[in-house]
């Protein structure tokens, strides 16, 4: 890229141009680029500037029986919304304040510099390649790693001395805050790329373009950034590079008490747990082994639900998002210290934390994981996922706009991921609580349980199955889901809530490695500019085909159903409970 077509930005304000610096050397000969004959300016009107190895092993020599072979047949891509329009790159121009909550606006503009014309803005194309980037597990790198690392991350955070350089670290993290917290509207309405189908493709471009920024700084168009490897025992902390005191790679506003080599909660909510060690590590692989194969048949339920142009936004997550996306946010941020659990416990700070980056690439893993286990795990073919837009600047400064449908395959883009073990495939729970059906003649009805106005407490109650007895073929046609409508709570708030089937309200919901654990629902605390009473709305999907099968409850019309509030479940009332059929 010639120097001559570098986005020239505003020299008002003191504030100074971009030029090649010392630390901006020009690519290697690997590093190809295109050329690109277009110029553009930004505008300058614009109103918006030792025992952790044992627990392993232990953990290793479990009887995991069950592999993931022949559990769904093959069958068509879930029904989708009628068509209506994709989701528009938004127009920097018309970016406004941010909010951390209704009455409460970010301190600063969240919103990038803008091109002087959105529309003339072309569609990003991939540069040749010559090599994949790989990215490696953060827990597993060597030195040399980590100091190109922390020396890429040092030189982006100095670009922050123009803080109108869209290279630059707050501006990268504000990229995140814009998109997540009300700075923008497309079609009327707030654009929040959380809770629904443009989770994954968002965050993706997001992490392609920081890569590539990064490689730029030190002249290495091979780095690629580390994945947070929390879904295998051994990566289930804070990695070590991110955990010096000093280093760039560092940021002080985590929880103090999750630090150190501490084991991550994968369900974590904003309240402590007491297990040990070795259960965590347990419920965090039942966790994974729920969140991608049983209650992640369908692509839409994977991804999130519909969400072109005219939705309300929030219109509801995919699994990995709920679990454990929110909960590694949750986990990291500063709950105890923070008034809003800053920097990874709130969408509008998560970036300025590097560790950020690297949760979401192991993020971005799941989807290509998640792939590779088969079935029907496919991705979308609704064309207004496909067309869906955003916008980003790359390298050189060049302002770009962005399809999903160029995001599907992380090797066309670039990268791909150095290979880990995935234990949690093969962990399905199999130790039972109760060895019969539980008597349901001692449970209420759903009926009579329902609407839930507080969930204060574990909560029971029997429910009717729309079929039983169904034969394979009909479970490879259509997947059994239980569904909770209109879940409601204070979404600035912390809740988490554990779904369990065929026990009652007294069983041990701290031990999930167990047949009769369904799945959990979590938030990560956050307003969006439209959401003037903090509440929000959710329909909570558990798939329970496979659950019935290994409790062996598939000939029985009624089923009990227990809910165990593990955080704010005062603030949490539901409107009812039904099972349905569901084609995927």
């Amino acid at each position: 890229m010639s120097s001559s077509s570098t986005l020239p930005l505003c020299t008002n304000k003191s504030l100074s141009s971009f030029t090649n610096s010392s630390f901006l050397a020009k690519p290697s000969q690997l590093f190809l680029h295109r050329s690109r004959s277009q110029s553009f300016k930004v505008s300058c009107n614009a109103n918006n500037v030792g025992e952790h190895d044992k627990n392993l092993d232990a953990i290793d020599r479990r009887n995991v029986l069950l592999g993931l072979g022949g559990l769904y047949g093959a069958a068509n891509l879930a029904p989708l919304a009628a068509s209506a329009a994709p989701i528009p790159s938004p127009d920097p121009k018309s970016c406004s304040k941010a909010h951390i909550k209704p009455n409460k606006e970010v301190p600063y503009s969240c919103c990038p510099p803008p091109p002087q014309d959105i529309d003339s803005v072309p569609y990003y194309k991939f540069p040749p390649m010559t090599k994949l980037r790989i990215r490696p597990p953060a827990h597993a790198v060597d030195e040399e790693y980590i100091a190109k690392y922390q020396l890429a991350t040092s030189r982006m955070r100095e670009l922050d001395k123009d803080p109108f350089d869209p290279l630059g670290f707050k501006q990268q993290a504000n990229i995140h805050c814009s998109y997540c917290c009300g700075a923008y509207k497309v079609g009327g309405k707030v654009l929040q790329v959380h809770s629904s189908w443009l989770f994954f493709p968002f965050h993706r471009w997001f992490l392609y373009f920081y890569e590539r920024i990064l490689g730029s700084l030190i002249n290495d168009p091979t780095f690629a950034l580390p994945y947070w490897n929390w879904d295998h025992p051994k990566g289930m902390r804070i990695p070590p590079m991110f955990d010096h005191e000093g280093s760039s790679l560092y940021d002080e506003k985590r929880n103090q008490n999750h630090r150190n080599g501490k084991i991550i909660n994968l369900g974590f909510s904003c309240k402590e747990t007491q297990t040990t060690e070795l259960q965590t590590m347990t419920n965090n692989l039942t966790l994974m082994y729920r969140q991608m194969v049983t209650n992640a048949p369908c692509p839409l339920l994977f991804f999130g639900n519909p969400y072109p142009l005219g939705t309300d936004p929030k219109p509801g997550m995919g699994t990995i998002e709920n679990i454990p996306h929110n909960a590694v946010h949750n986990w990291t941020g500063d709950q105890p210290r923070q008034p809003n659990g800053e920097h990874m416990g709130t969408f509008y700070s998560a970036g300025l934390d590097p560790v950020f980056y690297s949760h979401h690439a192991n993020v971005d893993r799941m989807w290509n994981e998640w792939k590779a286990i088969g079935g029907k795990r496919r991705d979308l073919a609704d064309k207004d996922w496909l067309n869906s837009e955003f916008f980003f600047y790359d390298e050189n400064r060049n302002p770009f706009k962005v399809k999903v449908r160029d995001c599907l395959d992380s090797k066309k883009m670039g990268f791909d991921y150095a290979p880990m073990p995935t234990p949690w495939r093969n962990f399905k729970p199999i130790r039972k609580t109760t060895s019969g059906k539980a008597n349901i003649g001692s449970i209420p009805p759903a009926s009579k349980v329902f609407p839930i106005a507080k969930l204060d407490r574990a909560i029971s109650f029997s429910i009717n199955r729309s079929a039983s007895s169904r034969t394979q073929a009909e479970k490879n046609e259509q997947e059994e889901i239980l569904t909770f409508n209109k879940v409601q709570y204070d979404d600035s708030q912390c809740v988490r809530f554990d779904v369990f089937l065929n026990v009652d309200k007294t069983v041990n919901a701290d031990e999930l490695d167990k047949p009769e654990f369904a799945g959990s629902y979590t938030s990560l605390p956050h307003v969006h500019g439209d959401n003037n009473t903090h509440v929000t709305s959710v329909t909570f999907k558990l798939v329970i085909t496979e659950l019935l099968e290994d409790i062996g409850l598939e000939d029985e019309d009624t089923i009990a159903v227990t809910l165990v509030p593990k955080e704010g479940g005062e603030g949490i009332s539901i409107e009812n409970a039904e099972i349905v059929l569901m084609d995927c």
